[in-house]
């Protein structure tokens, strides 16, 4: 089941450093939300936040909430090894274990969970994952070759299949196209357009037009200056983003002016 996340008053912190200051958002399930804007304002602090990535950099620690369907994921008592096998993460650059094969590559998260299954129900979810990636029909007749011997496009999509193997109920995506050729950023594109029936997906993107053209809603972050913490500037529908945003540095970023 996709989920509902409400990010309240959320500051994030390495060490004495605020990187990221008081955003409170709504993501919706079942939705993309894209997030934009310029280079260091703590769009990917802030997507790490939501599934506690950023705790793995030393340092990192966050005051505020963040509620999945009404339970905060920094609770005392929370395991953010749980946290991050319910909200899965792709990252910018495609990153197969390099010496697994196609298929080891998918079932990696749920052998690490620890379920017990049989060979024939491991079957069925490598079936069902690349399926869900839109990768089964390109590899079916590879799956014991090496994950990495792909090409980069596919191996984005395997690293897609090998986050919803574990069944989570939100993806994050950090760039996902950022290292991928036109034609295989479609093939992702054309991806999260499916994926969002059954997720909620929230992506990082620099590329105006991609969050126009796969996000329902759009977030816009902004700096004030290089040591100032990231901030919210707005949000809302990606139409009213993109056509009449209420903020003037929003409307600049996107048309260009700066950024």
């Amino acid at each position: 089941m996709a989920k509902r996340i409400d990010v309240k008053d959320l500051n994030i912190y390495y060490g004495d450093f605020l990187a990221v200051e008081d955003i409170s958002m709504t993501i919706e399930p079942r939705s993309v939300t894209a997030l934009i804007g310029p280079s260091g304002c703590g769009k990917s602090t802030f997507l790490r936040s939501l599934n506690r990535m950023h705790e793995v950099v030393p340092g990192g620690r966050v005051e505020g909430s963040v509620a999945v369907d009404g339970q905060d994921l920094y609770d005392r008592g929370v395991d953010p090894v749980d946290v991050r096998r319910q909200i899965g993460m792709v990252f910018q650059r495609p990153n197969p274990f390099p010496t697994m094969s196609i298929y080891d590559n998918v079932v990696a998260g749920v052998r690490l969970s620890g379920t017990r299954m049989k060979r024939s129900e491991l079957d069925d979810v490598v079936e069902r994952s690349l399926q869900g990636a839109n990768l089964w029909n390109e590899v079916k007749d590879r799956l014991t070759k090496p994950g990495a011997g792909l090409s980069g496009g596919q191996q984005q999509r395997l690293c897609i299949a090998r986050a919803i193997a574990v069944e989570p109920q939100v993806l994050l995506m950090d760039e996902p196209c950022s290292a991928l050729d036109p034609i295989s950023t479609l093939a992702i594109e054309d991806l999260i357009a499916n994926l969002k029936q059954e997720y909620t997906i929230v992506i990082v993107t620099h590329n105006m037009q991609q969050a126009a053209r796969v996000s329902d809603f759009t977030g816009f972050f902004n700096i004030a200056g290089t040591g100032k913490p990231g901030k919210l500037i707005e949000m809302d529908d990606t139409a009213k983003i993109f056509s009449t945003p209420s903020v003037k540095a929003t409307e600049d970023y996107i048309s260009g002016r700066f950024g």
